[in-house]
């Protein structure tokens, strides 16, 4: 790594950090390093105690470890973009995602007479909309933080809606209401389930405002794992340094492999046959029991026995959500993300090893995946994958990838 001329400067490690590779360099929480390039937003080149190497930008801060940063939530950022339409548009026109919501309404409607809801980061309003006019609650309270309040008080009076729906702007954990609520739905799922953390919103209003014995919706998650191939995405930004205009391009390949696969690609779309094996379950999460203090770390354990040869290239994740019934013998429903169902605007999210195994029928897969939660951050996350391929090859490996934005 040549280093740009700009003066060095000291960071401190907000938490620790495993290196994966030489050009990496491994610190832990607390440690001064000196960074001299930033050669990306995502990866800074640093020194500690004479060790130069790679260390993701999200792990190191000017000052204090300890002291305490003026926006952690970046709440300017993240409510700034939800005060457009530009998400908005995404999340109306996955039909997979907004029909599934129509249907936990349609299902439950007789349920839902007279009954107060509680509809959390409530976008334009769509799901209290659903509320209000497919069933009969005595009232809906749509919470919404950012700008696009306003804009919904006004679809609610456009829709004629206002009798039984009241927007208020503001957080979860500041807003007030005039009422306990007897169901608390809300759409907090992000990339690799927890990404953005509005769980965490969505758990201190269950304290705040939920009845005792009320329905949460969704009412439990689970973050589902899958050893992959990825061939045409290896081949963009891999392979193809191999012969560039009849050139050989390959020293620049460490710089891509580091540049491209040291963090998560997200909106990535796995085709089934691109999935070694079947997909395994390694987080399930109860969102009546759920603490927040249980969002700092969580680790699940997966084993798969290939069902396919090929090449093992990385790692796909993506989250399923069930909607319980409130009606006696009524089935719940569910929102599945994956590459076996229809598609979502989250779609999948790829983990790409550094280099691919070349894998055979039988062969196993075993680990852990663990989710860190950002000390200082509190969005963000990092994403620990542990893997061990036995059979008829035998490579171990383990590499953490920053999720951060």
């Amino acid at each position: 790594m040549e280093e740009n001329g700009e003066p060095p400067e000291e960071y401190v490690a907000l938490c620790n950090f495993t290196a994966n590779g030489s050009e990496q360099l491994s610190v832990n929480r607390g440690d001064r390093l000196i960074v001299h390039a930033k050669p990306s937003s995502d990866w800074w080149w640093a020194e500690l105690q004479g060790v130069k190497g790679y260390v993701p930008a999200s792990h190191l801060h000017q000052g204090d470890a300890a002291e305490e940063e003026e926006d952690p939530w970046q709440d300017e950022e993240y409510f700034g973009n939800y005060g457009t339409l530009k998400l908005h548009l995404e999340m109306l026109s996955d039909k997979s995602r907004t029909e599934a919501c129509r249907q936990v309404i349609v299902h439950n409607s007789a349920s839902l007479q007279s009954k107060v809801i509680m509809d959390l980061g409530c976008g334009t309003g769509i799901v209290s909309l659903f509320c209000a006019k497919l069933a009969q609650p005595a009232a809906v309270y749509a919470v919404e933080a950012s700008a696009m309040a306003q804009y919904t008080r006004e679809l609610v009076r456009r829709n004629t809606c206002e009798a039984v729906v009241t927007v208020l702007q503001g957080r979860a954990e500041e807003v007030q209401l005039p009422e306990q609520v007897d169901v608390l739905v809300s759409e907090w799922m992000g990339n690799c389930l927890l990404f953005e953390y509005m769980v965490e919103s969505v758990l201190l209003a269950r304290e705040r405002w939920l009845r005792e014995g009320g329905t949460m919706w969704p009412s439990s998650a689970t973050l589902t794992l899958v050893p992959c191939q990825a061939h045409s995405y290896y081949a963009e930004k891999m392979a193809f340094w191999e012969n560039t205009y009849g050139l050989d391009f390959t020293p620049l390949q460490p710089l891509a492999r580091q540049e491209f696969f040291a963090k998560p690609k997200f909106s990535h779309v796995t085709a089934r046959d691109d999935c070694l094996a079947s997909p395994h379950d390694v987080l399930d999460l109860d969102m009546y029991t759920l603490q927040v203090s249980d969002l700092e770390e969580m680790e699940g354990q997966f084993q798969f026995c290939l069902e396919k040869s090929g090449q093992f290239h990385g790692f796909t994740a993506w989250f399923s959500v069930r909607f319980e019934s409130l009606e006696e013998g009524g089935a719940a429903v569910e929102l599945d993300t994956g590459p076996n169902a229809e598609p979502t605007h989250w779609k999948q999210t790829l983990f790409m090893l550094d280099t691919p195994i070349v894998v055979h029928v039988g062969d196993r897969v075993q680990g852990s995946l663990i989710l860190r939660r950002n000390p200082v951050w509190r969005r963000h996350m990092t994403v620990t994958l542990n893997w061990d391929v036995s059979g008829s090859v035998h490579e171990a490996g383990s590499k953490t990838f920053p999720m951060w934005r």
